[in-house]
């Protein structure tokens, strides 16, 4: 690799002129070479005055990757792609057995009821259903608030403190009594998870482009569905020491995958370094990367997105900073309604999947094996649409896919009247609407794309999550009690909901072309002076700036 060091005092002010006409005549004479060597020719900071200003961004936040930040390194392509391979290995593979941790003790209680956890703490239909409302509700509160203490103390060293915590409540529910003690964990356990989805979104931002975060989160999504089928393998065998000690099933499985997560909260605090450059630590002195690798490894991420640097890793999110991005940002609204109605349709099948096969007939152990070719199917479906979007570079049309997959599917449970009855036709039509192509992983990087800035994008990753628990909040009130088992006035509901969600993607859409177009307007009525002037001196941040194009 060719790296071109940059001089002492090279970038002392934006506007210093000399300055600026040395910069740029070493670009000239380095720019053949580099578009020989560099296999993305977009450079940002090949504009002198551009790379002063963010040299000195950079200095001023104390990016704490700012000493390797080089405008004019370049390196090849299978360089870059060696780079990619250590970060997919260490950083991507870490953060899906993160997520494997929160996904066993947040989703094992469905396992826990196909085992008459209901019957045994006396508890009906509608306190299940209060229970997962009371475990969003916590979830959501502790959202922003963990998301501001990641940001402030890093998320290497808060995000397995939440695991190792959450983890001890969920060992605790082989204790449960009744229904008292059921919403109180419920409401622990939300609390101290609530906020570990946009932590690590945070965390993987440091390391991907916008580019590729789409395809490491599909990744990372589909560790829902891996999780679904190795729980449900793991329920199939921990259900069955019902008796043991004179316990439940039930209460074995909530005990021993409460152990498993713990294991990796201890895991997770020698797995995640703050970034890529402080992988060198006593327990691994060779680090991941060479010095070269290191380079590659900040420069690229910055190209693509040289607003990643303007915090640095352990910088609080100041009340300014919170207030643009919670009410100033507006133009991220849209992407929350999306979560936020697109997940409403998700919750009821997905939760009541065990019901509704021990109602058609299935025993405890068959239901629970029953769940995992959907599963499987969903893993494909996941990574086909986002490859799908990663292809045509669309992401408003592509995400759409999920509710015109689930839509026929709803009104066929809404309107066949021989469900439940047969209960293989009813295992097809769950198992096929479950199967749905997932776009939360797009939702969630087209909202950091479109965050365009550190501090604007932690709070957004938090808000649009909150949006998401919000919709499976309401997704837990259309399934109800009186409804059942054939839940046809549900089903009927989430048909309508599926269409509202077709037209919000459309007119996602059409709002940010139509927001691009009133800047592009602007921008280019406005002289080159006028341009450069802008770029130096303005104050907006993130996505408020004029010369930011919002993704669609």
């Amino acid at each position: 690799m060719s790296v071109s060091p940059i001089q002492t005092g090279l970038f002392t002010a934006v506007g210093n002129n000399s300055t600026a006409k040395g910069v740029e005549l070493h670009y000239l004479e380095s720019e053949a070479a580099d578009e020989e060597r560099h296999r993305v020719p977009n450079n940002p900071f090949r504009d002198a005055v551009a790379a002063a200003h963010w040299k000195q961004t950079y200095e001023d936040s104390q990016y704490e990757c700012r000493h390797v930040f080089d405008p004019t390194a370049t390196w090849t392509a299978q360089e870059e792609r060696d780079v990619i391979r250590k970060v997919d290995w260490r950083v991507c593979l870490w953060a899906c057995v993160m997520f494997f941790g929160l996904q066993v003790d947040r989703g094992n209680l469905v396992q826990a009821v196909s085992d008459n956890l209901l019957d045994d703490l006396h508890l009906t239909t509608d306190d299940y259903n209060y229970g997962n409302t009371v475990f969003l509700v916590s979830f959501i509160l502790a959202e922003l608030p963990s998301q501001l203490v990641s940001k402030k103390v890093g998320p290497d060293r808060w995000i397995p403190t939440q695991i190792c915590l959450w983890s001890v409540v969920a060992c605790s529910q082989c204790a449960l009594k009744g229904r008292d003690s059921f919403l109180a964990t419920r409401a622990l356990l939300g609390l101290l998870e609530g906020g570990f989805i946009p932590d690590v979104i945070l965390w993987l931002s440091y390391f991907y482009t916008s580019r590729e975060l789409p395809i490491r989160l599909s990744y990372f999504f589909t560790t829902l569905s891996v999780t679904s089928i190795l729980t449900s393998l793991l329920a199939f065998a921990l259900l069955r020491m019902r008796g043991i000690l004179g316990w439940s099933g039930w209460r074995w499985l909530f005990l021993i995958e409460g152990l498993i997560t713990l294991l990796i909260g201890l895991a997770s605090f020698f797995m995640m370094p703050a970034s890529a450059v402080q992988t060198k630590t006593w327990f691994r002195p060779q680090g991941w990367f060479t010095d070269s690798e290191t380079v590659i490894a900040v420069n690229r991420v910055l190209r693509d997105d040289p607003s990643k640097g303007d915090m640095h890793n352990r910088q609080a999110i100041t009340p300014r900073r919170l207030w643009n991005a919670l009410f100033r940002d507006y133009d991220l609204w849209p992407l929350y309604v999306l979560g936020f109605v697109v997940c409403i349709t998700q919750g009821p099948p997905e939760k009541y999947i065990t019901l509704i096969f021990r109602s058609a007939g299935f025993s405890t152990f068959d239901t629970n094996l029953l769940t995992i070719p959907s599963s499987l199917a969903h893993i494909i479906t996941l990574l086909l649409l986002t490859r799908l979007s990663d292809r045509v570079h669309e992401r408003s049309l592509v995400s759409s896919l999920q509710v015109w997959w689930t839509l026929p599917c709803f009104i066929a449970l809404r309107c066949w009247p021989g469900l439940i009855h047969d209960r293989w036709r009813t295992y097809a039509l769950v198992t096929t609407l479950l199967s749905y192509p997932y776009c939360h992983a797009i939702l969630v990087a087209w909202t950091s794309k479109n965050s365009n800035n550190v501090g604007a994008r932690s709070v957004s990753a938090a808000v649009y999550n909150m949006a998401v628990q919000l919709g499976y909040i309401t997704g837990n009130f259309i399934y109800r009690d009186d409804d059942k088992p054939l839940y046809r006035r549900g089903n009927g509901a989430l048909v309508a909901i599926n269409v509202l969600a077709i037209f919000l993607f459309f007119a996602t859409k059409a709002y940010y072309m139509w927001r691009n177009q009133q800047r592009e307007a602007i921008w280019n009525a406005m002289t080159e002076e006028e341009r450069m002037a802008y770029t130096r001196d303005t104050r907006l941040q993130g996505s408020r700036r004029l010369d930011f194009r919002f993704a669609h």
